[in-house]
């Protein structure tokens, strides 16, 4: 009776919530400036990906205005995807894993020029991506099935977009258009693929968030990695175990050391990689350390830079706030917070370093080279409190499914 009374109470305070919810919605869409004329192609592109790809239902929060992308947003997207298109057309082998975004064109700089001229001069752009999307229902009359790990990650983009972790469905778009480009791969490749041309080319935003399948195909790289003591600063204390790592007060007695850094606080990994993919994931500390690797033959001897130009490929943290990649000159990055646990994700053939922020599973940074030889990781605190720890490689976050895992 009691559950029959609670239930009777229950059900009009939902209805109501819905009614609420739709209402907010109405007088949003009704209070919106006009959108531009960009804005509308993105919708209408939306519309026809929808058509070409299967059960890609996640698009129609674009073309029917609940997912609307700011003008900059809809410029830089346009020129991109029109870059990417004219590439595949002028190669003679298309392959989606070439470096299309830079390679010949250059369209972060005429980004530029057209976000300060007029919307028409996107027109010709415009009209290679619609001629594409023609050319796609023609060829594919009954549609593309994108494969069901596309399917998993794009349900799993459509959630995190609605919890607003993702702030456009950029990403779902974008792969979406990679699946009907690469219609002579493996469609359960095109997800890794996907991922790895973002991450070069730094799209934050579209890697904000690493969807569940692709993050674990990325964890089952791990590699368990110790820290050398034979490298080790003569400040820097190291565990038994090789896991942990902390700066004392005063110098040990290293003279039986040969390797060992005697100006950063660093030391490097036992093991080097010189093929394959590696993962490893490491606590750091709240104030000032580095993550990353270093070339065999870099230095270790001095307070020389610590950078891409003398063979180390690293994140440093300065001062518990400044985090940047060491390139040259630097890279600042702006994040929202400080990670505290960072992933560090090396592809030697792919020629990719990443780091991730494991707490938040969002895209860092990439280091893009052509590696040729030895890399070692590399670790460096001054943190007399608090230990930096390398993480066992079997050790990873709970999984968020109830029951069997979906995305293992």
């Amino acid at each position: 009776m009691i559950k029959e009374c609670l239930q009777f109470l229950i059900e009009p305070a939902k209805n109501l919530k819905i009614r609420l919810k739709e209402s907010r919605r109405r007088v949003k869409i009704e209070r919106r400036e006009p959108l531009t004329e960009n804005q509308l192609f993105i919708m209408e592109l939306a519309r026809e990906l929808t058509w070409i790809c299967q059960r890609s239902d996640i698009l129609a929060h674009i073309w029917t205005g609940e997912d609307i992308w700011p003008p900059g947003l809809c410029k830089e997207f346009i020129m991109q995807t029109a870059s990417i298109l004219e590439m595949k057309e002028k190669a003679v082998r298309p392959s989606l894993c070439s470096d299309v975004y830079m390679e010949r064109r250059d369209w972060r700089e005429k980004l530029l020029c057209v976000l300060e001229g007029e919307e028409d001069d996107l027109s010709d752009l415009k009209r290679t991506i619609m001629d594409w999307t023609h050319s796609q229902r023609n060829t594919h009359p009954n549609g593309i099935w994108p494969g069901e790990a596309v399917l998993l990650i794009l349900d799993d983009m459509e959630l995190q977009w609605k919890k607003g972790r993702l702030r456009h469905l950029q990403s779902a778009v974008e792969l979406l258009i990679w699946v009907a480009m690469g219609e002579h791969l493996d469609k359960e490749l095109v997800p890794r693929l996907w991922l790895v041309q973002k991450q070069k080319s730094q799209n934050i935003e579209a890697t904000r968030y690493i969807p569940h399948a692709v993050w674990n195909w990325i964890c089952h790289a791990a590699v368990d990695v110790t820290f050398d003591v034979n490298t080790a600063h003569p400040t820097l204390l190291v565990s038994d175990d090789g896991k942990r790592m902390r700066c004392s007060p005063e110098p040990q007695d290293v003279s039986w050391r040969r390797q060992h850094f005697d100006g950063w606080l660093c030391a490097l990994g036992t093991e080097g990689f010189s093929c394959g993919r590696r993962y490893w994931e490491v606590e750091v500390g709240d104030r000032d350390w580095r993550v990353g690797v270093a070339k065999e033959s870099a230095l270790r001897r001095g307070y020389g830079f610590l950078n891409t130009q003398s063979g180390y490929y690293t994140l440093r943290l300065e001062r518990g706030t400044e985090l940047k990649a060491l390139t040259v000159p630097v890279t600042p990055l702006t994040q929202a917070t400080v990670p505290r646990r960072v992933g560090v994700y090396l592809d030697y053939e792919e020629g990719q370093l990443s780091f991730y922020d494991i707490q938040r599973r969002s895209h860092i940074y990439t280091f893009c080279e052509r590696f040729t030889e030895t890399l070692f990781p590399v670790f460096g605190t001054a943190e007399m409190v608090r230990d930096m720890v390398i993480r066992p490689a079997g050790l990873r976050l709970p999984c968020p499914c109830n029951g069997p895992c979906l995305f293992s």
